[in-house]
């Protein structure tokens, strides 16, 4: 009978909440983009970056829920034998498509915002690719992190933790800030930095400076600038071999 009692409340919980992101208003954004290089946590992972994704966001019951899929080509190197990064070639670079599929959730606790996410990664072409991941073609991670307002930016520490692949348990703290330039310019400014809990050890410091220029109601065009600073030159890890970075490009956005 107990069992049967939580059958039906959990069915009646899951009912709630079909119903109500069927009432609530899901705001949609498409973007697709070019950066010279494929800069991902402050590792080079390739150049001529090429990409595209879809967004979804919501808010059910005061929890915001934001899901997406983004996919892109970009030029990897070959990675040399038991290295651990994508900084050298084994015969010069290759063709390699990414789809990643993401979720998150996350409430205003009043003190700061906590959120819970999952990202499914799956690398194409990926059986001599010793990515951010070690050598899976594919991997997942769930996240966890908590965000608060300090009036002259928003700051946020977010932990990753891997379910599939190993990430050396990723985490960072970032800073953001936007500066409405004019009514249809606005100046964002962000800085990251990346740890490595597994190893104890800090990893990259990334800057990054971009304009949302807003051409049409829904639309903007974003170019942008970040540089990385390499912090960690550990040989068994992904940052084995890693150099400071630039990196420039432009994002299309969509909203509707």
């Amino acid at each position: 009978m107990q069992n049967y009692c939580k059958t039906i409340g959990a069915l009646a919980a899951v009912s709630a909440l079909v119903a109500g992101i069927a009432q609530a208003e899901v705001e949609y954004t498409l973007h697709t983009g070019y950066s010279n290089e494929y800069l991902f946590r402050g590792v080079n992972t390739g150049s001529n970056l090429v990409e595209t994704g879809l967004d979804a966001a919501t808010e059910v019951n005061g929890i915001a829920l934001t899901a997406g899929a983004w996919y892109a080509n970009y030029q990897a190197a070959s990675p040399e034998i038991g290295s651990f990064g994508p900084f050298s070639s084994l015969g010069g670079s290759h063709n390699q498509n990414e789809l990643d599929l993401y979720l998150s959730a996350s409430k205003d606790l009043g003190f700061a915002t906590a959120s819970l996410g999952y990202i499914y990664y799956q690398n194409s072409n990926a059986q001599i690719y010793e990515g951010i991941f070690g050598k899976t073609p594919d991997a997942q991670e769930v996240s966890i992190g908590l965000s608060r307002d300090l009036g002259f930016a928003n700051a946020s520490l977010t932990y990753f933790g891997q379910i599939e692949g190993d990430n050396d348990g990723y985490s960072e703290l970032a800073l953001t800030r936007g500066v409405e330039l004019s009514p249809c310019l606005n100046l964002n400014l962000a800085a990251n930095l990346g740890y490595l809990v597994d190893k104890g050890q800090a990893t990259a410091l990334t800057l990054k400076a971009s304009l949302d220029y807003g051409f049409a109601e829904h639309a903007k065009l974003s170019p942008f600038v970040a540089q990385s600073i390499s912090l960690s030159d550990d040989n068994d890890t992904v940052y084995y071999g890693s150099e400071n970075e630039t990196v420039v490009g432009s994002m299309l956005s969509v909203g509707f």
